[in-house]
Order: C-alpha cells, then structure tokens, then sequence
C-alpha cells in the first residue's frame, strides 16, 4: 500500500505489526498525559484547540491498540522527564516546548505508519489487518497533526 501523499522518505525501514503497534503506544500515552498538562497550563487558544483533539486522538489510540492485545508499559524515564519538564516551565515556554515536542511525536509517529503500511507486500488477516487499517487512518490523523503542530509554531515564533 502506498501512502506518499505529502512526504517523502528516502529510505523505507521494515516495520511490523508488532513493532509498530508497541512503536505507537508508549507515545500515545505521553502524548495524553502531555495534553492534560496543556489544558491546565495554556491560555492560548490555538494550543488548547490542539491539545484537546490531540487528547481525544491519543485515548482513541490507546484504547484501540489495547483492543488489538498491545499492552501498556510504565512511562520510560525519559518520557517522565519531559512530563516534569513541562509540568515546571512558564507559560511561555511551555507553549513553545510542548509544540515542539508534538511536532517530534507526530514526525516519528507518521515515519512509522508511512513504513509499516509501506513494507506489507499483501494486506494482512486477521488481528494484522485490524492494524493495518488502523496504521491507514493512523497516518492521515498523524499526518494532518504534523501540519497543525508547524503552523503554530510559525505564531508562536511571530
């Protein structure tokens, strides 16, 4: 399945199923706790917009991979840094942070989806294929988030 409708990526890596629906899950979770700060800390109305479909995107996905039998592991160290990062910055930068940050997520996030639908000779059955229509929405929404996450950045930096 060809997914290269605005990027692209000089080299495919081969990404499974399972590799990418556990690529996903630890950053769908960070992402959630990350929006919950944001709703908490940010007065701007661009961020909060974000933050709340981002918070609807990541529990989505997160009840959906756990569906598909992906479990939740603890918070790695490094995202609890940056969970206390943000928890601990001023308003200002939190807002220039926190874009940053989801624009990083849903770079990577995208990569992942774009090679996993990318390196799958045939569509899938079972459990797989639930995946890989997942992946398929996955990238538009990761996709579209990535565009969201540059533009305000671009106000922010005005």
């Amino acid at each position: 399945m060809n997914q290269d409708q605005n990027f692209n990526r000089a080299t495919i890596n081969f990404v499974s199923e399972k590799e990418f629906r556990n690529g996903v899950m630890p950053r769908a979770k960070l992402s959630k706790l990350a929006c919950e700060i944001a709703l908490e800390k940010t007065s701007n109305t661009e961020i909060k917009e974000f933050a709340g479909w981002e918070l609807m995107e990541a529990t989505t996905v997160i009840e959906v991979l756990e569906d598909l039998g992906t479990s939740q592991t603890t918070l790695s160290s490094d995202a609890s840094a940056i969970l206390s990062k943000l928890k601990n910055l001023d308003e200002s930068a939190f807002e220039k942070e926190y874009m940053a940050a989801e624009l990083s997520n849903h770079e990577f996030l995208r990569n992942l989806a774009h090679d996993y639908l990318n390196t799958q000779q045939v569509k899938p059955l079972g459990k797989d294929k639930e995946t890989w229509h997942v992946a398929g929405l996955a990238l538009f929404a990761f996709t579209e988030h990535v565009g969201l996450c540059k533009k305000i950045i671009t106000s922010l930096n005005a």
